[in-house]
């Protein structure tokens, strides 16, 4: 800690940066190794490594869109955790509410919270019992405990779900801290977690949440219109399929209800998605308000703000980008596709708020995009990285000009022989020749989707508060997505017959 104190409240007023600058200047040595060991699995380590101060260690996470002016939380967090609480006043927190904003904004893992609470707890004496013990396979470096459990976890003796190595070197050396990391699997157990997939039978015993099961993409999929899933999906091994049928379309409808088939209770012995790596995986946000000629989309930021934090919530890294060109829309497509990371990463959502018209959205400066070329950026071909892995669109658009009267019906899933020949051809038309994919539209093709200009969007408002309170229920992502359904199909009837509704929502 450098023995400047806090600057006095005066200074809290200024620029970002000069913030940024007074925080620098209260943090030492240690403090900054805190920082960069917190930010492992959210910044390159090849960054972290170069940093040498707190001033370098932000200006990676400014890089990363993990710190900005508007959204200075995740910092907030890591001074929290390294116990400079006093430096929150700089970003306009107090240390209640950042306490408040954990448990749905927090970005730094339960895993690697706890072996920074170890290593506060490994004193100088236990640390050289336990340098001893693993004598030859450590380096002949000096070595904080910090450091000694970073290194572990590069050597991968240990990970996020095998802490057998380090319980046995606690049990041995210090066993008071076998308390910590029996709390650590018991809070793991309630996050939004799922077992390897060679233990999904025990995992479903245990509690753990599997994103959705292939037994149960299958059954949905034979709802779908065109031809038999069976037909068009021979595989070659693996989740991947060699040629194929849209992998899932789920379509948010105005006015019409449409579950599900009945899946069975138990899906034992089914294959599911494999949700261990190092981090949960990437989700980006395009968020269009402006435009040239088409009208402003007030109310869409709300629909970004909520779909960031619930979405952060659920472990993802967010990158939002606003008012996209068609140019700018290639450049972040082709450095997701590239993106390194989601070789680590367990799946990829994206979610776009914009303008639509017939199977494709419309870019800030109003060039029509297909929503199925945005989507073959991420094939197992052109994305390695994301193959056999789940990979989630959610379209916030309208698919037309035409407004879908509410009509009570009594629900009977999504019957191949009802479905429109025009609407089978445009979603197989949506969506890449291949599996793992899921498309959610807030409309079907066609139609408008509505937008609440003080609120946001019906279909992303209703799919966030859904995931925010079904995930934990431990709901698959078909009963979360018919639920917003109805809440689209029921908001759509009270407003049909409410007077004041051009006031308020528009379309798309």
């Amino acid at each position: 800690m450098s023995s400047q104190g806090p600057h006095s409240d005066k200074n809290c007023k200024g620029t970002f940066r000069e913030k940024l600058l007074i925080i620098c200047s209260n943090l030492g040595v240690e403090d900054v190794e805190h920082l960069k060991f917190l930010c492992i699995g959210l910044v390159p380590n090849k960054n972290l490594e170069k940093s040498s101060s707190a001033s370098d260690v932000f200006e990676h996470l400014l890089a990363e869109d993990l710190l900005s002016e508007n959204d200075p939380f995740f910092l907030a967090e890591l001074l929290y955790i390294i116990g400079q609480k006093k430096l929150l006043q700089y970003l306009n927190y107090t240390k209640e509410k950042v306490e408040h904003l954990l448990p749905t904004q927090r970005r730094v893992s339960l895993f690697r919270n706890l072996l920074y609470e170890l290593s506060a707890d490994i004193d100088k004496e236990k640390l050289k019992d336990m340098i001893f013990l693993l004598g030859d396979s450590l380096p002949k470096t000096e070595m904080t405990s910090l450091g000694l459990l970073a290194f572990l976890e590069k050597q991968d003796k240990i990970d996020e779900n095998n802490l057998k190595y380090l319980e046995d070197l606690c049990k041995t050396v210090v066993p008071k801290l076998l308390r910590n990391i029996e709390k650590y699997k018991r809070e793991k157990a309630t996050q939004i977690v799922v077992s390897p997939a060679d233990k999904e039978a025990e995992s479903l015993y245990q509690g753990e949440e599997e994103l959705f099961s292939q037994t149960e993409v299958k059954r949905f999929l034979e709802a779908l219109p065109g031809e038999s899933w069976q037909n068009k999906h021979a595989r070659s091994g693996g989740n991947r399929a060699t040629n194929g049928a849209p992998s899932l379309v789920s379509t948010g409808m105005q006015g019409a209800s449409a579950d599900p088939p009945n899946f069975e209770t138990s899906t034992k012995g089914a294959a599911v998605y494999r949700m261990n790596r190092k981090h949960r995986g990437h989700c980006v946000i395009v968020n269009n308000h402006s435009f040239t000629s088409l009208r402003d989309r007030r109310g869409t930021c709300k629909d970004a703000e909520i779909l960031k934090c619930v979405f952060t919530w659920l472990g993802f890294t967010v990158c939002k980008y606003d008012n996209v060109t068609k140019g700018r829309m290639e450049e972040v497509l082709q450095e997701q596709k590239c993106n390194p990371d989601h070789v680590n990463g367990d799946c990829f959502v994206f979610c776009i708020l914009t303008h639509g018209k017939f199977g494709a959205v419309y870019s800030s400066d109003e060039a029509l995009i297909p929503i199925r070329e945005i989507m073959s950026h991420f094939t197992a071909r052109q994305c390695p990285g994301l193959a056999d892995k789940p990979k989630l669109f959610f379209i916030q658009a309208c698919q037309g000009d035409e407004i879908q009267p509410s009509v009570s019906i009594e629900a009977d899933a999504l019957n191949p022989e009802q479905q429109p020949t025009s609407l089978q051809g445009i979603l197989q038309d949506s969506i890449p020749v291949e599996a793992d994919f899921l498309l959610g539209l807030a409309t079907v093709p066609g139609y408008v989707s509505f937008r609440d200009v003080q609120e946001g969007s019906w279909y992303i408002q209703s799919l966030c508060n859904h995931l925010k309170t079904l995930v934990p229920s431990h709901e698959d992502i078909l009963s979360i997505l018919t639920a917003v359904n109805n809440d689209v199909v029921e908001i759509s009837g009270k407003d049909n017959g409410n007077q004041g509704q051009e006031e308020n929502s528009v379309g798309c």
